[in-house]
């Protein structure tokens, strides 16, 4: 229980997410790798649609100043206008791609701002986060045990 409370508190840190808890698990955890999988997988799937609600929460309070709202209408709603058409071809495959290619900078926080700042809707957005999120965890993983098998090949264990 320990293991998997760690697990899952890696994966809630931003920027690290399960690009940090699966090599962590793979490599440290007394689990087998598909549980590690399994346990950020879901983690990092739970959190991306939270902090979408919290952003979408939390502007409509710094909303409430004018100054603020009028810088919103000016800067955010009107690039929203300007690349609609663009989200609503590839809003969710963008947001997707961006979440899963675990890159720095690129997950379910991110993914969650940048969807809201671009207008995509609740919906979408926990459609695009699952997919991304699976297919970042499936790329760690296979990199992570990739690596781990390409090391046992190349140290003779003693």
């Amino acid at each position: 229980m320990k293991t998997i409370l760690i697990l899952v508190l890696i994966t809630l840190i931003p920027t690290l997410e399960l690009r940090a808890s699966i090599p962590f698990g793979i490599l440290r955890a007394d689990m087998a790798w598909w549980g590690v999988v399994v346990v950020c997988v879901i983690t990092n799937i739970v959190l991306g649609p939270l902090v979408y609600l919290f952003v979408d929460k939390v502007m409509v309070l710094f909303l409430r100043f004018a100054w603020l709202d009028r810088s919103y209408q000016r800067i955010v709603v009107r690039t929203q206008r300007r690349i609609q058409r663009a989200v609503d071809r590839y809003g969710e495959i963008g947001v997707a791609l961006f979440i899963g290619i675990p890159f720095p900078g690129t997950g379910s926080y991110s993914g969650a701002l940048g969807a809201y700042l671009i207008g995509l809707g609740y919906r979408k957005f926990i459609v695009a986060n699952i997919i991304g999120v699976l297919m970042a965890g499936t790329i760690v993983t296979v990199i992570v045990l990739s690596g781990v098998e390409a090391f046992r090949i190349l140290i003779k264990v003693i």
